[in-house]
């Protein structure tokens, strides 16, 4: 890295962070839909001339590991110009699924791209079977439209037939077409800061600052790994299912640990499977840094330099590494929980203290949607509901928590039920679901929806069949449960599930406790 001045370094990681959380402060704000504008479901970050990440806001993890990959499917793609903004979704050119909607927006100076602003936002629906756009599928057509690297924006001007082909195959145009504005204005906003920050401090001088800052996030990752004894770390867990068989999907990883490098290898997991939980390999090495992120105690920036010591093996063709066509829409969701949960699972043989049990494992999404008779529009919603925190060796685990690869808020209930034709019967703590232990895994949540209309429903949910494991003699958190009442009539769902519903029906969502750590004795 050389000589630099650690004050410096330090003004500089600030400043291109408070760029990327300006973006969001912008996004957040002028968005139509709630999953955007309260649940900031998005992820906003900075990237240099080669789309290396060099400074993301404190978003959505399994959204920021990934978007390097886009930004660079977007530069092999098209030739960008002044005032251009190129979107996608393509889970197989960087992106997540195809409701995860990227924007790219190019910095020049002197007359080159030398910087990238991004972000990537969730979409309430982009198409596909159902309301939402997170069916049980067989394939990636069936969830919605792909986009590859396009220009809705050219020089400046916004591009109205690749818009209206956009919206032409959505349920909520105007939602989307307001989204869609929100994520513009925000690249906006960080194409002007990073245009300030160049003509105040010269392109020399930040093209050498983004280089020293990935390589000292490079050099602190490398410290982390130096202190984990070496060795070979192993664990195996299981998805219930696809949502279109019943049998358990595998993911099986060792992690081998050589002084300040570490391989991970994922042989030995389950081919890629007919449903939608398949991994492309954006979400898996998303998942992959965020663990390995997490092992450092220091405040380092989350960019590139985490790649340098790691080598991902993840077989081609796997629920890891899925190929083209294979339906992934929980695979960003459901299958990139349980990546964290093996790589935790191994990495608690080699530093057990450092390591927490399993939190709940699943983000418990929800999606519907029909037509709302009031407002005589149609209506698509998305969201995903917390659980248990797995517990650790110095405190017990949270109670009803997002956590791992979801950082999206809570959607209040009164914006909810302002929004859409539904009612909110229950929210709260699901009572005696944590695991025991030394320390306590975290509670999980109860929400109940009465559907006030017709609507069609998807659950896409895990660990209703396999637990949230503990550590070191810590008991399994709860395994969540669904539920649909109608008619008074209380049937139970299977972990994913496809429903049509009628109004005066309601849906009961039982999230998983967190694992307990340490004997209960």
């Amino acid at each position: 890295m050389g000589r630099f001045d650690p004050i410096e370094l330090e003004l500089f990681k600030n400043i291109f962070v408070s760029i990327s959380e300006e973006m969001a402060a912008v996004l957040g704000r002028t968005a139509l839909s709630p999953n955007i504008k309260e649940r900031k479901d998005f992820s906003c970050a900075l990237f240099d001339e080669r789309g290396e990440t060099f400074a993301q806001g404190s978003h959505i993890p399994v959204h920021l590991g990934a978007m390097p990959l886009s930004v660079q499917a977007a530069l092999e793609s098209v030739r960008f110009e002044e005032g251009d903004l190129v979107m996608l979704n393509d889970p197989y050119r960087g992106g997540t699924h195809l409701p995860d909607i990227t924007c790219v927006s190019p910095v020049f100076v002197a007359g080159r791209p030398r910087f990238f602003v991004a972000n990537r936002a969730h979409h309430s629906d982009v198409g596909g079977m159902t309301p939402g756009s997170m069916p049980l599928a067989v394939e990636i057509f069936q969830e919605g439209l792909i986009i590859p690297p396009l220009k809705l924006v050219k020089r400046g001007r916004l591009d109205q037939d690749v818009l209206s082909l956009l919206l032409a195959n959505v349920r909520t145009p105007e939602e989307r077409k307001g989204d869609l504005l929100a994520q513009m204005a925000a690249n906006e906003k960080g194409k002007q800061r990073v245009e300030e920050t160049v003509a105040k401090y010269g392109l020399a001088k930040l093209r050498r600052t983004t280089a020293v800052i990935r390589t000292y996030t490079e050099r602190v990752l490398r410290k982390t790994l130096g202190g984990i004894p070496d060795g070979r770390y192993a664990f195996t867990d299981h998805l219930d299912d696809d949502g279109i068989g019943g049998r358990p999907v595998a993911i099986k990883v060792a992690v081998t640990v050589r002084g300040d490098r570490a391989v991970i290898d994922f042989a030995g997991s389950s081919p890629q499977v007919a449903g939608g939980v398949n991994a492309n390999l954006a979400v898996t090495m998303s998942a992959v840094l965020y663990v390995f992120r997490s092992l450092v105690e220091e405040d380092i920036p989350f960019n590139t330099g985490l790649m340098k010591p790691l080598l991902i093996k993840a077989p081609l063709g796997s629920i890891v590494n899925a190929v083209f066509p294979a339906a992934t829409a929980a695979g960003n969701v459901e299958t990139s929980q349980r990546i964290v949960d093996v790589l935790l699972g191994a990495l608690a043989k080699a530093v057990p203290d450092r390591i927490p049990a399993a939190s709940s494992g699943t983000m418990n999404n929800i999606a519907f949607g029909g037509r709302d008779p009031a407002r005589n529009t149609p209506f698509a919603y998305y969201e995903t509901i917390g659980g248990g925190m797995g517990a650790c060796a110095e405190r017990d685990g949270l109670d009803g928590v997002h956590t791992h690869m979801t950082n999206s808020l809570n959607t209040p209930i009164e914006a909810l039920e302002a929004y859409l034709p539904i009612r909110i019967r229950r929210y709260g703590l699901r009572r005696g679901s944590a695991g025991r232990g030394r320390r306590r895994g975290g509670e999980g949540i109860v929400r109940e929806y009465e559907f006030l209309v017709p609507c069609r429903v998807t659950v896409l949910s895990d660990r209703r069949r396999f637990r949230p494991y503990g550590l070191e003699g810590g008991t399994p958190g709860a395994p969540g449960r669904n539920t649909l009442i109608s008619g008074g009539r209380a049937v139970r769902l299977r972990s994913k599930a496809n429903i049509q519903v009628k109004a005066g029906d309601i849906l009961r969502i039982e999230t998983p406790g967190g694992g307990g750590f340490g004997s209960p004795a």
